[in-house]
């Protein structure tokens, strides 16, 4: 008896290892989890619109600490990780926000325009609209932007999701900025 106690005791360390290996593999058993965001800058967003942009992970942080009144801004991070820039601002009737931007679009990758609001421009990580309003009872625009989108990983989809997202969040953003078309 004075090997055998000792290897079953190892072949049962070695198999729990595996067993618990294999467990730590089963859906459910990670801690990674899948984000429901359904609040950007202060203002309601449909969690479907925003969830192709973030990964699974641990931790998920929505810092809107930049927002002032008429400039709403947050950023959304995934442990760490910046996967949403989103701003929204009120700006002058006479300034093309799109124009102004151009380069900076540029380096989002491959800019292109979309039917949204009075003008939009599409990239590869990031997009743009302006629509038209009345603010205060003067004539404004209202801009709504955001940047620092990676995900999905292919290019086509991301711009299908940035696009649908912009369509459907200019119009919120607006009213809740008091910007009424």
């Amino acid at each position: 008896m004075t090997g055998t106690p000792g290897k079953r005791s190892t072949v049962s360390v070695r198999g729990a290892a595996l067993l618990g290996a294999a467990l730590m593999m089963l859906p459910g058993c990670s801690s990674q989890k899948t984000f429901e965001v359904s609040e950007l800058c202060g203002t309601k967003v449909d969690p479907a619109l925003v969830a192709p942009f973030l990964p699974e992970g641990e931790e998920l942080k929505v810092d809107d600490s930049l927002t002032e009144p008429g400039q709403p801004r947050c950023k959304v991070y995934v442990d760490g990780t910046l996967h949403l820039y989103l701003r929204g601002d009120i700006v002058e009737p006479d300034f093309d926000p799109l124009k102004a931007t151009e380069q900076s679009m540029r380096r989002l990758g491959d800019p292109a325009p979309a039917d949204i609001g009075d003008g939009a421009t599409i990239a590869d990580h990031g997009a743009m609209a302006v629509r038209a309003c009345t603010h205060q009872g003067e004539k404004r625009q209202y801009v709504l932007d955001l940047d620092g989108v990676d995900r999905p990983q292919d290019t086509a989809e991301r711009r299908r999701a940035l696009e649908e997202f912009l369509r459907s969040q200019l119009p919120v953003a607006m009213e809740a900025e008091g910007c009424r078309p």
